[in-house]
């Protein structure tokens, strides 16, 4: 992450764009100030992104470990630059720890075994699932939250459909 330049997203140098709202910023700054009162170990120096503040749209990433299932970062829908990582005891645990959130929209698992990642995925009650990523939509494949995440489908071809208005036509002919 320290690898991200924060900035204007005009700038082709940015790597790191600020959040859709000031409102949103100090949501993702709350879950991570509750995570850090609650035990959570902060990784990332706000101090490395200049652009970061303490209020607006402008936001440092964060990389947050100690973290528990009580913590909000873990189970809402954050919408921005932080992450927690959180030690199981296996892939069960997991998979029941993802999946206990009213939401469901992405999930992304971490591993070197492509097939254990699709078979994790499989399980996992999200629409999109990534593996060692979550920064990217690739337009060919459809969008999609279940539970409480996302309406509708959008991208690729299937999210094309709901604007269709199909008609059928079922004709007999009297002979």
């Amino acid at each position: 992450m320290r690898q991200y330049k924060l900035g204007s997203p005009m700038d082709p140098e940015t790597t790191l764009s600020p959040v859709v709202r000031g409102s949103n910023a100090d949501r993702i700054r709350a879950h991570i100030k509750q995570a850090i009162e609650l035990g959570a170990r902060p990784l990332i120096d706000a101090s490395d992104f200049p652009a970061a503040k303490d209020s607006g749209p402008y936001l440092a990433p964060q990389v947050l470990v100690d973290v528990d299932h009580d913590m909000e970062v873990m189970w809402e829908e954050t919408f921005g630059p932080v992450v927690g990582i959180m030690k199981v005891d296996g892939d069960d645990r997991a998979v029941e720890l993802m999946n206990d959130s009213p939401y469901g929209l992405t999930a992304s698992v971490w591993t070197k075994d492509a097939a254990a990642a699709m078979a994790i995925g499989e399980r996992l009650e999200t629409g999109t699932v990534f593996m060692n990523r979550c920064d990217y939509l690739d337009p060919a494949l459809a969008w999609v939250g279940v539970k409480n995440s996302g309406r509708g489908c959008t991208l690729s071809a299937v999210g094309f459909e709901q604007l269709t208005r199909p008609k059928s036509f079922h004709l007999r002919l009297n002979t």
